[in-house]
């Protein structure tokens, strides 16, 4: 419920401070006190539209807190988790309105969008009065409510979820046919170029090996010579004869002169170590330059075939490989693909029909609750002298209305007098019918479809006493439920207020403030008996007052 609002510098308001109990509160006093300025605040921290205009004259900015204290479960509090916000206490929403057109929002203390506050505040407040109806007016809203009515969320669920498994099918179904459609088309390339592929059979790595032997191959002839030239000097026709020579007579000299000789010895050997090396680096090498010119020939063919293959398919050499297996892929996929197009159809033909049965049985429970539904609100009209009327839900089923909620469309209509034209209600009811019909609408939802705070702007505008008393019994009912707000000229609603407001202008040595005061029991007796007196209070009226609070209590 709507614990405490507490509004700054707005319009005529400087400082106003209100707490707020469970039931019935009335908002009561004279035209022009700031009643209107009270809702508009309000709205204003709801997430309501901003407007320059509502910062009170010669302030920089106004500003609106609305308090919530709400059970832990409610869906308000699932959003602001949502969105990383703190949800642990009250619920606080504040609005801060520069003079300069600028607005801010803030959801307990922290920075927010006033979207955020909006969708917040639409699930912890109400407001319903003659200018104020938008929830009579959307049909999905009229939908949700039904539902709420009836009891109807698993089976929402239920739809909702076979819905998204039938959409999710038929996507799949969808894909499928077009790969395949794509695939059939590609058969005969990818035949083609999957055999070219296979019989050029492309290798990793065979591009740069090709490449290297092609430039050894093509550099042989002054390879061969250089490296003949390169074996003579480290070969026969080398100073090894003589140094292996040396190395002979000097290893048997070395002992008896070991300090002279042995360093000699150690150098020679490793100098025959190191040509014997190069030696046979050098005959390695010569046999790998040598080859056939045939060789050559067909290495740069075979490069050349794999280069020309990889320009034709837009990729490089080393991914010719992958190519291949992937046309190959491919291929196989569309061998198999009537198999799984088959399959896919299945599935989306057996979600479709699940959708269908859960769809209809919706459809069919929401038939049932609307004709409870007309039976509660048909049976709250006539206390409201609305007794020759008529409420109707109807409901539209139809195919192309398929969607996640099920295939119906959902609207209250209303016939205000017998032979009429009947039509919805927005557009068929008068704006004091058009509050009255809420009212029964919203005692027949009592705690289902309901926001916690119901507020009630002046709905009992232009009716008579025997109505008003209506109404007020139907507010207290209500009250039982939610709290009710009822913003009110008349006697017999305030009458069965839990908590009577009064709301005042105060003027002061150069402004005028609105002021709001809990009446006790005196001074309630006494704005009631203004209401039913009007300017003059009498003592007639102050007793009038004493039997309508007594009769009410």
């Amino acid at each position: 419920m709507l614990a405490a609002l507490s509004i700054r510098d707005i319009v005529i308001i400087d400082a106003l401070d209100i707490g707020f109990g469970p039931g019935l509160s009335a908002l009561t006093g004279e035209t022009g006190a700031g009643k209107s300025i009270l809702l508009d605040s309000l709205a204003l921290a709801l997430g309501g539209r901003g407007d320059a205009a509502l910062v009170r004259r010669g302030a920089e900015r106004g500003q609106v807190t609305a308090a919530f204290d709400v059970p832990m479960d409610h869906p308000a509090r699932a959003i602001l988790t949502e969105h990383g916000i703190d949800s642990d206490g009250d619920i606080i929403l504040r609005r801060m309105q520069a003079a300069d057109g600028r607005t801010r929002a803030f959801v307990n203390d922290q920075p927010a969008s006033v979207q955020l506050m909006g969708q917040v505040g639409a699930l912890l407040v109400e407001i319903h009065g003659q200018h104020d109806s938008r929830a009579l007016v959307d049909p999905a809203v009229h939908r949700g409510l039904l539902d709420s009515f009836g009891g109807l969320a698993g089976e929402v669920t239920a739809v909702g979820a076979a819905w998204r498994a039938w959409r999710k099918a038929e996507t799949a179904l969808h894909d499928a046919e077009a790969a395949l459609e794509q695939a059939a088309s590609e058969r005969d390339y990818l035949l083609h170029a999957a055999d070219e592929l296979e019989k050029l059979d492309p290798q990793p790595g065979e591009e740069q090996h090709l490449a290297e032997r092609r430039q050894i191959m093509m550099q042989a002839e002054k390879l061969t010579e250089d490296l003949g030239e390169a074996g003579e000097a480290v070969g026969s026709g080398s100073a090894v004869p003589l140094l292996s020579a040396a190395l002979r007579r000097l290893e048997r000299r070395a002992p008896d002169l070991p300090e002279l000789l042995e360093p000699v010895v150690h150098a020679l050997t490793r100098a025959l170590d190191g040509l014997e090396d190069a030696r046979s680096a050098v005959e390695r090498a010569q046999a790998e330059a040598a080859f056939d010119p045939r060789e050559l020939e067909t290495a740069e063919e075979r490069l050349f075939a794999l280069r020309a293959a990889a320009r034709k398919h837009q990729v490089d050499v080393e991914g010719l490989a992958a190519l291949r297996a992937r046309m190959r892929q491919s291929l196989d996929e569309l061998e198999m693909g009537q198999e799984q197009l088959d399959a896919l159809r299945a599935a989306a033909a057996e979600a479709r029909s699940t959708y269908d049965s859960r769809a209809g049985a919706l459809s069919a429970a929401r038939q049932a609750s609307a004709l409870l539904l007309d039976q509660a609100v048909i049976a709250e009209l006539g206390p409201l002298k609305l007794d020759r009327a008529r409420f109707e839900t109807r409901i539209e089923t139809r195919a192309d209305l398929d969607g996640p909620t099920g295939r119906d469309r959902v609207e209250f209509w209303v016939e205000t007098n017998p032979g009429s034209h009947p039509g919805p209600l927005l557009k068929v009811a008068s704006g004091g019918e058009l509050s009255r019909f809420l009212l029964a609408l919203k005692v027949a939802l009592a705690d289902r479809g309901s926001a916690p705070t119901l507020v009630f702007d002046e709905i009992d505008t232009a009716v008579g006493g025997a109505v008003s008393d209506a109404i007020g019994v139907r507010l207290q009912r209500l009250a039982g439920t939610v709290q009710v707000l009822s913003v009110t000229h008349a006697p017999q609603v305030a009458a069965r207020a839990d908590q009577h407001l009064l709301i005042r202008k105060e003027a002061g040595a150069e402004i005028v403030s609105t002021r709001v005061d809990a009446l006790s029991d005196k001074k309630r007796r006494e704005e009631i008996a203004r209401m039913l007196a009007g300017a003059t209070v009498t003592d007639e009226a102050r007793a009038a007052a004493g039997r309508l609070l007594a009769e009410s209590g």
